[in-house]
């Protein structure tokens, strides 16, 4: 799938784009009256946005506290030797794990960031201990917990 540069995007394509982070259900008829086009040439465009690979795929976004996972943690890993090897079996194990929501590979003090969902402490002590403490080349584990969400966001800004 090739990816569109960023200039590619005209001011049509970023007016749907924004309506569809906003509402990925929204009809075709809709979302072409909110971005001032006749349905057929919308809905081409948004094929095109697809095939292209601006758009990724379209989700559904769960509150997590409805769902029974509502600790967040922030966790930094460092391993032992940032080798190519490492890196790969790392990030490998990782993919593997559902309660892992996000993961960068880092500059600065630690190797990568992640961010955990569980149910509680005691499930994030079982992912801890049966899982992260386990992955070869491990060196050091620390996690912050997120007393409270002030801001979260799917939707990229689609501005100029």
């Amino acid at each position: 799938m090739k990816k569109l540069p960023n200039s590619d995007l005209d001011a049509i394509d970023r007016r749907i784009l924004a309506a569809l982070q906003d509402n990925a259900r929204i009809a075709n008829t809709e979302l072409s009256d909110a971005v001032g086009l006749s349905p057929a040439p919308c809905l081409r465009r948004v094929r095109a946005l697809e095939e292209k690979g601006v758009i990724r795929k379209h989700v559904t976004l769960l509150d997590p506290v409805a769902v029974g996972l509502p600790v967040s943690v922030f966790v930094n890993v460092s391993l032992e030797k940032q080798v190519e090897d490492a890196l790969k079996r790392f990030e490998r194990e990782i993919l593997k794990r559902p309660e892992v929501m996000e993961c960068y590979l880092m500059t600065g003090d630690a190797d990568y960031l992640l961010r955990i969902v569980c149910a509680d402490l005691a499930a994030y002590e079982r992912f801890l201990l049966d899982h992260l403490t386990q992955v070869p080349g491990v060196a050091s584990i620390r996690s912050s917990f997120a007393l409270k969400q002030v801001k979260y966001s799917t939707a990229l800004p689609m501005t100029g």
